[in-house]
């Protein structure tokens, strides 16, 4: 290869070595637990990602073998195998055994990279057991095999060939990591966003742990807008076709897609080269300021807002809306390894006139569809202004009126919120068991009646206007939506305990529901969790043991080989006291769930199909579901 698109040892530079890698995996992996497992697929993806946004890749291949091990291939340029100028040995292994070097720090293998640390590969390469590497380019194929970051093997050319291209297939190392199991779905889900955000690239995903071997092909030729669809895939929406403009200043491509749909949440997905800023940073910055002032200009200059009204807020003008923000820079500045939030500041100016110009030419050309977000807009602001007032009710009071916490809410003595804790139990009964079995010392208890509110089909003046979920709102006290502060919590672990059967199921996943969309950084922060009481007690004569699932307990009684008085236990008011304690309550014994939101798309897809206006979603989730379901009542 010779000109501009060169890519060879030459482009290669080198900043440190790999020692601290395997001694704290955590700083460059996040944990050791199924996210850092995950990063390492998610690392070698995003290598293969840079050369199909260099333009040298249209398909990567993404494989769970049977033995848990993964390969990543990819028909780019093929990783340099030349030797590197400095380190006299071949640049595949440079990149393999050094931290911080690569192609992105300064030499022309890539213009826009989302492996800003230059990490992935070597990282990967010293969290694995074994990696083989095969790499195809200058008419020949090349082998290598590393062992904990250490080549295990010399490069060994094995062959010729026409194709280019990396394949990379490596075995996560079981001294690194709590455990080694791929799950299918968190992968797949990261694949068909980055299939989203390269529009064109073809991305199969393979897992031959199955008997059936499982595989989807993530293809969108229509990339974000695609996106915004898929998102709003069963919700109806008011702009069929989503908005979507790409525009390309100052070395920067700025991708947008804009959908609205009837609902009440706002989605804003944002992401900078490929990587997800979950924290937003001033893409996500520029794109609210833009919309904004466009908006309320338009809604001026057409009279739907008259010149002395008040501008409406951004909340109003993205209300049900699904946005979808995607720039590609050089040298991005990300706040943190973990790359969640972007920080170069004149990204902010050049998102902001971008959506302001293309928004500007759409809703002119577009007026029906200008006039119905605009519409919902004034809406928004009504309900707005009517939840403002109350918003009022719910916020906790000071230290002097003490006296506004819930009637119901037994409260309890200790004032550390590290240390409190909240069950949410079903109804009175369960209620009355749990005050009197608690530890009063750290331990509150708030009964709810009845079912609370489906926020999903509410706007938040109505969710405030809900008894029970304003009494839920104070008991916790950090306030709701604009106003929510996580640092006024009054517990930091909040758990919702109700019976096992469907009516328990349904206030669960309503409770959930309400938190996720009016109180999500109590789930991000893992403030939330499941209380998991048990199904079953076996009783003789004094001895009981309690079972969460019937195999275990099936196996004990075999085991024990002796007669058992079985007791189901459907509603947690069957159990006294003594028992919700000891089985439930007990931080020694009891067995929870902790809630977590690994992936927001998902779980807002989730979310929507179970609890929004569509009953379509829920009928398909049921059918797809059902076989499953081995106990309806739990």
């Amino acid at each position: 290869m010779n000109g501009e698109n060169a890519y060879n040892a030459s482009d290669i530079q080198v900043l440190e070595g790999l020692e601290a890698v395997r001694k704290r995996p955590g700083m460059y992996i996040g944990s050791t637990g199924p996210r850092g497992l995950h990063h390492l697929v998610f690392e070698l993806v995003d290598n293969s990602i840079d050369e199909a946004v260099a333009g040298y890749c249209d398909t990567i291949n993404v494989v769970i073998k049977t033995d848990n091990s993964v390969s990543v291939s990819d028909n780019g340029r093929g990783i340099p195998v030349d030797k590197h100028p400095q380190m006299g040995i071949p640049a595949l292994e440079v990149i393999l055994t050094t931290l911080h070097s690569g192609g992105k720090f300064g030499g022309s293998g890539y213009t826009i990279s989302g492996g800003l640390h230059g990490v992935g590969l070597s990282v990967v390469s010293a969290l694995s057991q074994r990696m083989d590497i095969t790499v195809r380019r200058d008419g020949h194929i090349y082998n290598q095999t590393y062992e904990k970051g250490k080549p295990a093997t010399q490069l060994q050319q094995s062959g010729d060939t026409d194709q280019t291209g990396t394949c990379l297939h490596f075995y996560p190392d079981a001294e690194i990591f709590e455990e080694t199991v791929f799950e299918k779905d968190i992968i797949t889900q990261r694949l068909r966003e980055l299939s989203f955000l390269n529009r064109g690239l073809k991305i199969i995903f393979s897992d031959e742990r199955e008997e059936e071997i499982y595989t989807q092909e993530f293809h969108y030729s229509g990339g974000l807008r695609d996106f915004a669809a898929y998102v709003n895939k069963n919700k109806e929406v008011i702009n069929p076709d989503p908005i979507y403009f790409e525009n390309r200043k100052e070395e920067v491509i700025v991708q947008v897609a804009v959908q609205y749909n009837n609902g009440y949440s706002e989605n804003l997905y944002s992401f900078a080269n490929n990587i997800r800023t979950q924290e937003g940073g001033t893409h996500e910055v520029g794109f609210k300021n833009g919309l904004t002032r466009v908006v309320n200009e338009y809604a001026k200059k057409n009279g739907i807002l008259k010149e002395n009204d008040a501008n409406l807020s951004g909340e109003d003008i993205r209300e049900g809306m699904v946005g979808i923000i995607s720039v590609l820079l050089k040298d991005p500045q990300f706040e943190g390894q973990t790359k969640t939030k972007l920080g170069n500041t004149y990204i902010r100016g050049i998102v902001e006139s971008s959506i302001y110009e293309s928004m500007e030419d759409y809703l002119n050309e577009n007026p029906a569809i200008a006039k119905k977000i605009l519409e919902k807009s004034v809406s928004a602001r009504r309900a707005r202004e009517a939840a403002k007032k109350a918003r009022e009710l719910t916020r906790r009071k000071s230290a002097l009126e003490s006296t506004a916490l819930p009637g119901k809410l037994a409260d309890c003595s200790n004032k550390n919120p590290a240390l409190c804790e909240l069950f949410i139990v079903e109804g009175d009964s369960a209620g009355g068991s749990a005050k009197q079995g608690r530890d009063r010392n750290f331990q509150a208890i708030l009964p709810l009646k009845g079912k609370i509110l489906n926020v999903q089909k509410s706007r938040l003046d109505r969710v405030l206007s809900n008894e029970e979920i304003k009494a839920l709102i104070t008991a916790i006290g950090t306030g709701i939506d604009e106003d929510f502060d996580i640092k006024k919590a009054r517990y930091h672990r909040l758990f919702i305990m109700t019976d096992a059967d469907v009516d328990g199921s349904h206030i669960r996943v309503l409770l959930l529901t309400f938190f996720y969309r009016y109180m999500r950084e109590l789930i991000e922060n893992g403030y939330v969790y499941i209380a998991q009481p048990p199904l079953y007690g076996l009783k003789r004569s004094n001895e009981i043991h309690y079972f969460h699932d019937e195999v275990k307990m099936n196996s004990f009684i075999e085991e024990s080989n002796k007669k058992w008085g079985i007791q189901r236990y459907k509603g947690l008011g069957e159990m006294n006291p003594e028992q919700l304690w000891e089985t439930t309550m007990d931080p020694e014994n009891r067995t929870i769930l902790r809630i977590n939101i690994d992936d927001a798309i998902r779980a807002d897809a989730i979310f929507s199909d179970l609890m929004g206006e569509n009953v379509q979603p829920r009928r398909e989730f049921i059918q797809a579901n059902a076989r499953y379901v081995t106990n309806l009542d739990i």
